[in-house]
């Protein structure tokens, strides 16, 4: 494509704007609320949802007693949504559940509304509260509507939550043993899996508490050595009896046999 044929095409474009944003203004100053809502609707059809969006924000205070207010309220839901607003797009999805409760489109309206949440919420390294909700409102519909046809879906924007939930978790609890805190490792992997006991990593977890014990023990007074030791060596028979087959065993054992060596050794000190 030569230069000149990319200019023309550009001026086109250009005069295409001009002309769109002229006839947009025509409908927006318009007097005829049938006609503007006949506008706006077109603009939804044809994917324009910024146009549609201010045409039905001017139309919803005039039309709140129409037959057509219903129809209005759900497409200003959907241009949100599609112009990826989606905390707005919760909000007024929420609303129209909440000003239609006996129409056909609440069910909808109620999943979509959730699904914004999901799709508003952070990468798992930011605060996590809007996941939250998400989790909430998903739960939620799915408990109110068990046979829906976005069953499946719901589902799985449920396991992704929770696994960003868990992986937020996690992250901390492995930065508390990264950096030397390992009484607060402790605590922050036994919440991880209070918090998520059906997690596949299960076993990762009691294992890096038991190896926790072991690096606090280590750094501890010779006092408290012998106890924290221990606390590790039962962390270990959880691991082996709760995870047998766990690809963590292996070193697991190591480990113990090492901790043992050393009770023995602060045992046979404390007796000579």
């Amino acid at each position: 494509m030569n230069l000149r044929l990319l200019k023309l095409l550009g001026i086109c474009g250009l005069l295409w704007f001009i002309a769109s944003c002229g006839t947009f203004e025509k409908v927006r100053k318009s007097s005829d609320v049938n006609y503007k809502l006949t506008k706006a609707n077109e603009y939804f059809d044809s994917k324009d949802y910024s146009h549609a969006n201010e045409l039905y924000k001017e139309l919803l205070p005039i039309m709140k007693s129409t037959r057509n207010y219903e129809q209005l309220c759900y497409k200003y839901s959907y241009t949100y949504y599609y112009l990826h607003d989606y905390i707005e797009a919760s909000y007024h999805f929420r609303n129209f559940t909440e000003t239609f409760p006996t129409s056909k489109l609440t069910e909808e309206c109620e999943y979509m509304s959730a699904v914004c949440l999901f799709k508003y919420a952070p990468k798992r390294n930011l605060d996590q509260s809007n996941t939250n909700k998400a989790l909430e409102a998903l739960q939620s519909y799915s408990n109110r509507y068990p046979k829906s046809a976005h069953s499946a879906e719901a589902a799985s924007y449920m396991d992704q939550a929770r696994g960003k939930l868990e992986s937020k978790e996690s992250d901390a609890a492995k930065l508390y043993f990264n950096i030397g805190q390992f009484k607060a490792a402790t605590v922050a992997y036994k919440s991880v899996m209070r918090d998520f006991p059906d997690s596949p990593n299960s076993d990762l977890y009691q294992f890096m508490i038991m190896r926790s014990f072991f690096k606090y023990a280590n750094i501890s007074i010779t006092e408290k050595q012998d106890e924290r030791f221990s606390s590790g060596i039962a962390a270990f028979n959880e691991l082996k009896d709760n995870y047998p087959k766990s690809k963590y065993i292996a070193e697991a054992e190591l480990l113990k046999a090492d901790a043992e060596k050393e009770i023995k050794k602060l045992r046979n000190e404390q007796h000579s």
